[in-house]
């Protein structure tokens, strides 16, 4: 019944959204609408309150219930509204579009300017009674923000009469504070209707220390909107230092940079378009000197070895060159990793000179958990949060203490429960793949190295085979040729064992078929890169086993696990089909392997699952994913039309990505430490989530359960230690003060002095020759083969490009050499350029051939690299 009028409601719907308060017509939704769920969704939004109004005065089959809406509204005062409705004719409305635009326009200014019981007796006759009165009511509360800042939240003109009016209101209350008094909830990052993001009383709550001056840890769960509050803190920053304020933001991750960096374009392109912005991540190319971003933007966005580097090579002369540094995810900052490099530097200067931390930048840490390192009661606890705050100078940890119900109201913890399943029985698969492995074991036995009780299908076995492998680049014999043969075919027979490995793994956590479509492919890749002898041999005992290519059918009834998931995720949607779930797994290829059982499920596969990698390297089996693609695979999931449901996802997405809709989240054999367990469970962020783990070891549920102990711990000693803070601030100093000592120590230490000689680059899988020492040269802090390098045998991925103008120059990769000293014959392999302790002179522009072009063997290589 009336379907013109619903047909038409959804038409207007935007009208609708623009001006209702659904709690203002109580009476209609008492008679005819599931009240309790729209009241509960205007505590969220009400926007979205009003949409999920419509949504059910659309499905209404009762006589009069439009009529009875119009009766309301007028009632209610909604004169302009109920004639829209009546005739069907929002031209009214639409016309007062371009006076909306203006207001968003001057709103910054309106809202610090304007009073609004000075404008009330004016628009009384516009606003509706009780909007006069809420309006009143928060203005004679005194509520102001700092600096007797005002905010408006909102201003909506309807059409009453022949009239335009407000039908909206000033309100003189904290950001995101509705004219009730209560707070209009936001998701981390939601905008109102006037698309600024406002702080929530928590949020200020976090916010205070650093808005006193203080270098602060801001600890806080995730999804409660840590980053608002970052824009919130650069917003006052920028206010109080004007000209001086010079702002780094850092992410860890490029994946978290790019979500980090729009968000701070979107927010301050609408908040103030003149505060300048610029992103710089490790793989962009082409960019600006940091020399140059410093002097043009106020506000910087960076991955944190950015940093470092500029500051290592003198772009950034000192940490003075800023006013405010905040880490992302700052629980990091520990050992080698970038923020910790950048934090040594500021105490360094601290420390040294004495000098007024005012001249220094203030700190600003964002993390979900503070609890770093391992402990084991509450006192252990304490000490290594002294020492994260000790590496950052943080003089408070700022957490939710007053306003604790407010955050419970939005942050929702997820239920966490356990699923120990059976153990997966041995299959014909398992047996098939022993004898293999067991095989290619034999032909290497006289150069493998003894490891008792190794275990096939395990962690262990592939850490065994990295040990092999390293042993196999300083392999030295006497005979060079026989060298070179054994070291290769030692690189096939591990490269072998590692796959078979692999693929027993997936077998464990998959589906039989998933391992032998892994195992094919990588016999496949073998096959069409041209192999040797050994490779053929190695191949024939994948192919020669007839039985393997029966075992390729079999569903998830032969797993455990795969028949737990499935029944989770049957239950899970037949109750609720818009949940939205992550679906957390150790590996790339067991993310691939789900992938392919989902789709092919027939009660799973409308779940159109995603999934979420890292970038990896190009010569995996597996490769990686652009931002391009990861940032395709997210919108899906977040997409309305609930394109995805599912997302399947590595460590790439525990940390610091955005997924708001997630209410499942599901761990596959995936554990870390505290601090993972927070990062994981947070994923979870609608109200009523869950958090479950699913394994077939005692070991690991026990674990995890014992993670959430220590988290408790966590937690205690942080309130500790905030409940006597001079004590707090002892230890820190104390822990500064050691920490200098062992760096200045470390200093004292005379570098060892490289070595003139003879030198030769070998290549670490066969030992054949790639490159002379004495045409490796350092050319503006890069190392590069000077001129022309021979590749030899089956030399390949060891070089990448760098751009130097006019020609691009090859770059070494040193992991892929082993050193050879060509007179003593002693061979040494090294990770980074750094540890080698061989000269190697400077490049000389004058040298470089205008019209040099590399190889043909080069430009194979080349195509090849990493």
């Amino acid at each position: 019944m009336y379907e013109v009028e619903k047909s038409n409601l959804k038409r207007c719907s935007e009208y609708v959204v623009q001006v209702l308060q659904p709690s203002y017509v109580r009476n209609f939704m008492t008679a005819y609408l599931d009240r309790e769920r729209i009241l509960s969704e205007e505590t969220r939004s009400v926007t979205s309150a009003v949409q999920v109004f419509l949504d059910q005065v659309c499905l209404l089959e009762e006589e009069g219930w439009f009529q009875a809406l119009l009766d309301t509204l007028q009632a209610e005062g909604y004169n302009g509204l109920c004639e829209a409705l009546e005739k069907w004719d929002f031209e009214a409305l639409e016309n007062t579009r371009p006076h909306r635009v203006l207001l968003d326009r001057i709103e910054p200014s309106f809202t610090k300017k304007i009073r609004p019981n000075e404008l009330l007796g004016h628009l009384r006759g516009c606003l509706l009674p009780r909007e006069c009165e809420e309006i009143q009511a928060v203005s004679s509360g005194g509520i102001v923000l700092q600096g007797s800042c005002f905010i408006l939240n909102g201003l909506f003109f309807v059409f009453q009469g022949s009239c335009f009016i407000l039908n909206g209101l000033f309100s003189i209350c904290p950001a995101g504070v509705s004219v009730t008094g209560a707070q209009e909830p936001m998701r981390d990052g939601e905008k109102d209707r006037q698309g600024e993001k406002k702080l929530r009383h928590y949020q200020r709550e976090l916010a205070d220390p650093v808005f006193q001056g203080h270098n602060t840890i801001i600890c806080a769960p995730t999804g409660c909107g840590k980053t608002v509050v970052a824009l919130e803190i650069c917003e006052q920053h920028l206010q109080a230092k004007g000209k001086e304020a010079k702002i780094v933001f850092m992410a860890t991750k490029v994946d978290v940079f790019d979500q980090q960096y729009k968000l701070f374009k979107d927010h301050f392109l609408q908040k103030d378009p003149d505060v300048r912005i610029e992103g710089f991540c490790g793989n962009q190319e082409d960019t600006l000197s940091m020399t140059v971003i410093m002097e043009n933007n106020d506000i910087i966005i960076l991955t944190p070895q950015i940093l470092v580097n500029a500051m290592t090579q003198g772009e950034v002369p000192c940490l003075s060159c800023f006013s405010l540094l905040i880490l992302d995810e700052c629980h990091n900052t520990t050992g080698k990793h970038p923020y910790n490099m950048i934090m040594r530097s500021y105490l360094d200067a601290k420390l040294d000179s004495g000098q007024n931390q005012r001249r220094l930048p203030q700190i600003v840490g964002l993390t979900a958990s503070v609890g770093i390192g391992s402990f084991k009661n509450q006192s252990e606890a304490e000490d290594n949060i002294c020492q994260l705050c000790g590496n950052l100078d943080a003089r408070v940890i700022s957490t939710v203490q007053t306003h604790i119900d407010d955050l419970r109201h939005y942050v929702h913890t997820p239920e966490k429960d356990f699923y120990l399943v059976p153990k997966r029985q041995a299959n014909p698969f398992t047996r098939i793949i022993y004898d293999i492995m067991a095989k290619i074991e034999g032909l290497a036995k006289r150069s493998l190295s003894s490891i008792e009780n190794r275990d096939y299908g395990s962690q262990k076995y592939e850490q065994w085979i990295v040990d092999v492998q390293k042993k196999c680049r300083v392999l030295h014999l006497k005979d060079q040729q026989e060298e070179s043969r054994v070291c290769r075919a030692l690189f096939n027979y591990t490269e072998h064992l590692r796959k078979y490995n692999d693929a027993l793994i997936i077998n464990e956590d998959a589906r039989t078929k998933d391992a032998l479509e892994y195992l094919s492919a990588f016999i496949e890749q073998v096959k069409n890169a041209g192999h040797d002898d050994t490779e053929r041999q190695l191949t024939t005992y994948f192919e020669g086993t007839g039985l393997l290519r029966n075992l390729s059918t079999g569903g998830q009834k032969e797993n455990p696990k795969l028949a737990e998931l499935q029944f989770i995720l049957e239950e899970q949607y037949r109750h609720n089909e818009e949940t939205k779930s992550v679906l957390f797994v150790r590996t790339r290829a067991l993310a691939d392997a789900l992938r392919k059982w989902i789709e092919e499920s027939d009660s799973l596969k409308f779940l159109k699952p995603g999934v979420l990698i890292g970038r990896g390297r190009k010569s995996s089996q597996l490769t990686g994913m652009t931002l391009t693609s990861k940032k395709g695979v997210l919108d899906s999931f977040k997409n309305l039309d609930n394109q995805s449901k599912i997302l399947i996802a590595t460590s790439v997405a525990d940390e610091g990505i955005d997924i708001p809709q997630c209410n499942l989240v599901l761990m596959y054999e995936y554990v870390g430490n505290v601090v993972k367990m927070v990062q994981v469970r947070g994923r979870g962020r609608a109200q009523g989530s869950k958090c479950l783990l699913i394994s077939d070891k005692k070991e690991m549920i026990d674990k995890e359960k014992h993670n959430m102990e220590k988290e408790k711990i966590v937690e205690k000693a942080v309130k500790n230690l905030q409940a006597a803070p001079e004590d707090m601030l002892q230890k820190i100093d104390i822990f500064q003060r050691r920490d200098k000592i062992f760096r200045d120590m470390e200093k004292c230490i005379v570098e060892r002095p490289r070595t003139e000689g003879n030198y030769e680059l070998l290549c670490s899988k066969c030992k054949k020759h790639g490159a002379d020492g004495a045409l490796i040269v350092v050319l503006m802090g890069v190392l590069i083969v000077d001129l022309m390098v021979v590749l030899i045998g089956v030399l390949i991925v060891v070089l990448i490009v760098v751009v130097y103008y006019p020609q691009d120059l090859p770059v070494i990769k040193i992991d892929s050499f082993v050193v050879k000293n060509c007179v003593t014959g002693q061979q040494r392999y090294y990770r980074k350029w750094k540890e080698v302790d061989f000269t190697i002179k400077t490049f000389d522009l004058s040298e470089i051939v205008t019209n040099w072009i590399p190889c043909e063997s080069m430009c194979v290589c080349l195509s090849l690299s990493v």
